[in-house]
């Protein structure tokens, strides 16, 4: 894969661009506040905050910002077996969950890609785009399936995702956040998802501390400690529902391989 532009734009005054595709090319732009008007291949869309367009290699795209509008946004050109396999059947205009992985992804490789050449790393620049493709991917995948869910509930499940491994997290923090009543939560969360908010929050909290087991040295203590459980006695009951041993045997088991 291979970045041939990533910046980050803003206009409130009035604006006009013009850009055709390249071969095997393709245009991600991420509308991060304001509108804008946006006509691919001769069809037009108004972008607001949340809009993910993709502009694929030999398409026309043409941007227009009003007199007195507002608009900013993050923008990638890149092409690659990997680009091209995620994003060639996707749809030219999606609403994406505007999540800090994606952000602050996309934010890491405007920064590389302004590094004078001698300073820049190809191999970061590889793995971010990389890791930036496969977030953006998943984010389209989550809108699909968030098609018959209520907002709401969408906004529960990304708080408790970023909230999860925090010690003092708690089911109010997030009737709080929703500006809901607890036992309103707890109800419509198990209607669409199937689970209770405390089963997706150890779900989280379990896949958080597999990949420490995996990657770190920390004892399973500490691991614990910093996934929200508290103690390792509540780790060790919960780990062991999931996947029927314990965290130690999981461990062990992972270094025979």
């Amino acid at each position: 894969m291979r970045v041939s532009f990533c910046g980050y734009s803003y206009h409130n005054q009035l604006f006009h661009t013009m850009h055709k595709s390249r071969y095997a090319s393709y245009l991600f732009r991420l509308q991060i506040e304001g509108k804008a008007k946006i006509k691919v291949n001769n069809e037009t869309h108004h972008i607001e905050k949340g809009d993910l367009l993709i502009v694929k290699p030999g398409e026309t795209y043409d941007l227009h910002v009003a007199e007195g509008q507002q608009s900013g946004d993050y923008c990638l050109y890149c092409e690659g077996e990997e680009v091209d396999q995620l994003f060639r059947n996707r749809p030219v205009l999606s609403k994406i969950t505007m999540d800090h992985t994606v952000l602050n992804l996309w934010q890491s490789l405007f920064i590389e890609e302004r590094r004078p050449e001698k300073e820049k790393n190809s191999k970061l620049t590889h793995y971010l785009l990389s890791a930036l493709c496969v977030s953006l991917e998943r984010s389209l995948d989550k809108k699909s399936t968030d098609i018959n869910r209520p907002y709401i509930v969408t906004k529960m499940m990304r708080y408790i995702e970023e909230n999860a491994t925090k010690q003092d997290f708690t089911i109010k923090d997030i009737a709080n956040y929703c500006n809901m009543s607890v036992s309103r939560c707890v109800h419509l969360f198990k209607e669409y998802i199937g689970q209770t908010m405390v089963e997706y929050a150890q779900s989280i909290r379990i896949s958080s501390a597999i990949n420490q087991m995996k990657y770190t040295t920390m004892t399973l203590e500490n691991i614990a400690q910093n996934c929200g459980f508290g103690s390792y006695s509540y780790f060790h009951r919960v780990f062991k529902k999931f996947h029927l041993v314990s965290p130690r045997e999981y461990r062990e088991k992972m270094f025979e391989y």
